[in-house]
């Protein structure tokens, strides 16, 4: 603050102080006119209210008091006072900074942990999964949902099923937050016609045990060939292309007829963003945790 504004603001402060302690104290005293019965002469209703007169309570002037005492005393230990910065030496970036350091104090020993534990590890210490929960909520929530259940629309997986496009084993979650995921399923509709869609689809479903059509699907089992060279000969998947399994009856974009033949159909493209450059590999960590805590039974919290 230069000097011109903080002279300003010292003077609208003694002003405004100065006028108001004034009126205080001058307030009690100033004898006002009244007539004789005591009142002052103001009446309303022809006559039936008058205005009368009476001191100021005594518990309103000491509390008054009290609060200009307050006042100062606040101008003093305190800023307020143009560029004065109070006996005190408070400033509210300095409030700000102090906690911010203590906030770090109490993560650097868990950060250590961190860095230095393995995820499985990890994913018992209710410390580091709190902390990976909260970071997940805030990075991956918009699109996997608050409690990691997916979004079919979006087609983000359920991270807390125990099905896995690339594998759920920890250093594979952690490489595909760190360095994201592109999955293409190629869409067949040059080569497909509308009838050899559907009985595709069909077969599709007969992998799974899901209700489906035993012609369709026996129509479909020769176009499936095509299929296999991804999602394996037994539509089991595979891991390193990030083919889904077809045989477990879960579905990144809808196990339904119609939503299995638009997949055929049109294809699809899933996209997990790598998070390595916004977020530490530390915080990537905890949520690895979180994670694997989450989608394998007896590791860390339910």
């Amino acid at each position: 603050m230069n000097g011109f504004w903080s002279a300003w603001i010292m003077f609208l402060v003694v002003l405004n102080l100065g006028i108001t302690f004034f009126l205080f104290l001058w307030g009690p005293r100033v004898r006002i006119p009244v007539q004789q019965d005591g009142t002052t002469g103001h009446v309303w209703a022809h006559g039936v209210l008058r205005e009368g007169l009476h001191r100021l309570p005594t518990w309103w002037i000491v509390l008054s008091g009290a609060m200009f005492a307050a006042a100062f005393a606040y101008l003093v230990l305190y800023p307020g006072f143009g560029s004065f910065r109070g006996v005190l030496g408070w400033s509210q970036h300095g409030e700000v900074q102090q906690h911010l350091d203590e906030n770090q104090q109490k993560l650097s020993g868990l950060m250590q942990t961190i860095a230095n534990t393995g995820i499985e590890q990890l994913a018992t210490e209710p410390a580091v999964t709190s902390y990976g929960q909260r970071l997940f909520i805030d990075n991956c929530a918009a699109c996997h949902g608050r409690e990691g259940h997916g979004n079919p629309v979006l087609g983000a997986p359920n991270l807390v099923d125990g099905d896995w496009l690339y594998g759920g084993d920890p250093q594979t979650i952690l490489a595909s937050i760190l360095d994201g995921r592109q999955g293409t399923m190629p869409p067949m509709a040059g080569s497909l016609d509308a009838a050899g869609v559907r009985n595709l689809a069909h077969y599709v479903l007969s992998l799974s045990g899901a209700p489906h059509s035993p012609t369709g699907a026996a129509a479909g089992r020769e176009s499936f060939a095509v299929c296999a060279a991804c999602h394996g000969a037994e539509g089991k998947g595979n891991p390193a292309l990030g083919a889904p399994n077809l045989t477990d009856n879960t579905w990144l974009y809808g196990g339904d007829l119609a939503s299995i033949e638009r997949t055929i159909r049109e294809g699809r493209s899933g996209v997990m963003p790598g998070w390595r450059s916004r977020l530490p590999e530390h915080d990537v960590r905890a949520i690895t945790a979180w994670i694997f805590a989450q989608s394998h039974e007896g590791a860390g919290q339910p």
